[in-house]
C-alpha cells in the first residue's frame, strides 16, 4: 500500500490552548482506533503559540478521499468535533475549518 503524506492549518480560539492539548492529551480511544481503521498513520498536530494556528500533518493510505468521507460521516468523529467545537474555529457542522497546505520543500 502506498502512502500519501498531508498536511492541513486549523485554528484554535485564543487562550485555549492548555485545553486543546488536554484534551488530545486524553483522547478518545475509539478515536484512535477509527483514525487507525482509515488507514491513518504518524499524525501530528503543532501549534504556532503566536496566532493559534494549528499545522497538521498526517500519512494516509492510497484511499485518501475514500478515508476522508468516511470521517467525516462517521459518528464518533461528528461527536469528537462538537467536543472540540467551543474552542476552535468550525464550520456550521461543528467540523474545524481546515485549509490544506501545499508542499514546497521535502527531504527524506
Amino acid at each position: 500500500m502506498s502512502t500519501n503524506q498531508i498536511a492541513f492549518k486549523m485554528k484554535i480560539k485564543p487562550g485555549h490552548a492548555a485545553e486543546y492539548k488536554r484534551r488530545h492529551d486524553e483522547i478518545w480511544p475509539e478515536l484512535l482506533d477509527l483514525l487507525k481503521q482509515q488507514n491513518i498513520s504518524d499524525y501530528s498536530i503543532y501549534l504556532d503559540e503566536e496566532t493559534s494556528i494549528l499545522f497538521a500533518v498526517q500519512n494516509i493510505g492510497s484511499t485518501i478521499s475514500s478515508s476522508n468521507q468516511s470521517l467525516k460521516d462517521n459518528p464518533i468523529m461528528k461527536k469528537w468535533w462538537i467536543y472540540m467545537a467551543d474552542i476552535m474555529e468550525t464550520n456550521s457542522d461543528s467540523s474545524p475549518i481546515s485549509e490544506p497546505l501545499k508542499l514546497v520543500f521535502h527531504m527524506d
